[in-house]
Order: C-alpha cells, then structure tokens, then sequence
C-alpha cells in the first residue's frame, strides 16, 4: 500500500519547481541517508556525488586521495558536482569538503537550495568510527581532526540557505524537518520577489 504525499510534500514539489536540493556538512551528518530519505518522500531521483565520483574514476575517493592528492580529488568533485546541477529536479549528497570550493558554492547558490545538516561533534563521532576508511581519519586522533574541520568548516558550511539539526533521531524525522524547512525556506523566498 502506497501513501498519498502529505501537504507539506506537494507543496515543497510545486515550489521547487527545477531546482535542486543539495545536502552539505561533515562527514556523518547523514547526507547521504537523509537524502536518499528526501528525495524518496518527494518522489525524486537521488545522487551522492561521491559515489558519482566513484563512477566517472572508476576509483575510490580514498584511492584518488591516496593516488591524486586533495587538490585533484576536489577538482574532480567540482566538475561532477556542477554536471549534476545541470540536471535540476533531483537530490544531490555531497562530500564534507565540497561545499569549501567557492565554484562550487557559487554554483549551488546559482542552481540549487543548500540544506547544511548541521550535528555537533558526539553524534559525528559516533558516526564516522563506525567506517574508518575515511581519508581525513587516517589519524591518530580522529576526534582531533573532527574539530579542526568543524572550526574550519562551519563559518562556510553557514552560507548555506538553511540548516537543518542531525541528531540521534530516526531519519525519518530529520528528513520531514527538511522538508518543512525548505517548504518554508522558499515561501519566504516567493513573498519576497512579490514584495519588490
């Protein structure tokens, strides 16, 4: 038995139009889990572009850090990250580190609505220990390495159009208060174009 979308789903689908929903933040704040929860409730295809990276290099991001280097890995991610923005009406994830390009902020902010799933350090911890073969974990003190890129991270991650608390709450919840967090998001948008 299918349900039939709630109000705050039709609505959300009728203002978003072409547009884009992109999910930034650090590693284990559910990007990739509240997406896929995201698109499927708004009946929308989802991509993580990491694993879209994956795709085009027929590598793993881990391998083309260790093989490439940060600098080639992110202008990698760059590109695909722009190709998939040209598609419009989808669900993108994206790597922690992603949304710290300024072309791929700009891009986001021309093409997309960016949602920062925003979780403190506890719930991230928890999160990525469970899969230590991130690349910027290989370290002896991941705790260490979490604080910096939040110290780093969180002043840009800020610059996204709305933020959205990832907690230990079932996906279900953090997604439907994405949802109405963009539902209101471009509301306020629409009445101020209609202001001007």
């Amino acid at each position: 038995m299918t349900t039939a979308p709630n109000a705050v789903e039709t609505k959300l689908r009728e203002l978003l139009g072409k547009k884009t929903i992109v999910f930034i933040g650090l590693m284990g704040a559910g990007k990739t889990a509240i997406g896929r929860k995201v698109a499927q409730m708004l009946d929308l295809p989802f991509i993580d572009s990491d694993h879209e990276i994956e795709a085009v290099s027929r590598l793993s991001v881990a391998d083309l850090f260790t093989l490439y280097g940060e600098n080639e890995f992110r202008s990698l991610e760059r590109r695909v990250i722009a190709r998939l923005l040209d598609g419009g009406g989808r669900v993108v994830s994206t790597g922690g580190g992603a949304f710290m390009n300024e072309q791929t902020r700009q891009a986001i902010a021309e093409r997309a609505i960016s949602v920062w799933l925003k979780a403190d350090i506890d719930v991230l911890m928890e999160r990525v220990m469970k899969n230590r073969n991130r690349p910027l974990l290989k370290n002896p003190d991941p705790r260490a390495v979490m604080e910096r890129l939040m110290a780093e991270r969180h002043p840009v991650y800020a610059l996204a159009d709305l933020t959205v608390r990832s907690r230990d709450e079932p996906k279900e919840v953090i997604a439907q208060e994405a949802l109405e967090a963009l539902v209101r998001h471009l509301e306020a948008g629409k009445d101020s174009e209609g202001a001007q």
